[in-house]
């Protein structure tokens, strides 16, 4: 039996770890064991000690409505450089010299689903916000319920399996775990792709 907590809110957005400094990125479609730890130790700050290891969160799932790409100002690798100018009346002023625009493609109004072992796990993680990998990009708890594991399953969305079989593929490095590298199995249930008004 299952505790599961859903998440929603308007945008979401989980960087590749392939990606540095793209000009184009779009959101990955599931999260990664460090993203996942990452979570549990928002919620649970008390684990922040324990590295290496998801102790709560048993199973979560990710599900969206589509991509959407938005600009963002940033700066580029370098650093930050300025450019000494004069207006017309001989006044000094400085201009940024390497501003970039990043086009991100963030998911729009994605559902995430946690599920846990206890309901007291449950209900403090109901209690709070979460984000993916943005911290602008904000989730709230929607609702709380009890679940078994066939009804979790049948939930639409994306859940990456942390294991490193046959299956598996490399998802990144893992920096909870001295940089150790991240494998696992995507499992694709039902339509992950949502329309804006079906219930889920």
């Amino acid at each position: 039996m299952y505790f599961v907590v859903k998440y929603s809110g308007p945008f979401g957005f989980i960087k590749p770890w392939t990606a540095v400094r793209d000009s184009e990125t779009f959101s990955q479609q599931f999260l990664t064991p460090s993203i996942v730890e990452g979570i549990e130790k928002k919620l649970f700050p008390e684990l922040l000690e324990q590295l290496g290891k998801i102790q709560k969160i048993v199973r979560h799932k990710i599900n969206y409505c589509g991509i959407d790409v938005q600009q963002e100002r940033t700066w580029s690798k370098g650093g930050f450089q300025k450019e000494k100018k004069q207006d017309f009346l001989g006044r000094e002023y400085f201009i940024a010299k390497n501003l970039g625009i990043i086009n991100r493609g963030v998911m729009l109004e994605p559902n995430l689903y946690l599920a846990f072992q206890h309901a007291q796990d449950a209900r403090k993680a109901f209690s709070q916000t979460v984000c993916l990998c943005r911290n602008e990009d904000l989730l709230f708890p929607e609702w709380l319920h009890e679940m078994d594991v066939e009804e979790f399953d049948l939930i639409n969305g994306f859940e990456l399996l942390f294991s490193s079989g046959k299956t598996s593929f490399k998802v990144g490095y893992n920096r909870f775990d001295n940089a150790s590298e991240m494998f696992g199995e995507l499992i694709v249930t039902g339509s992950p792709i949502r329309t804006a008004d079906a219930i889920s």
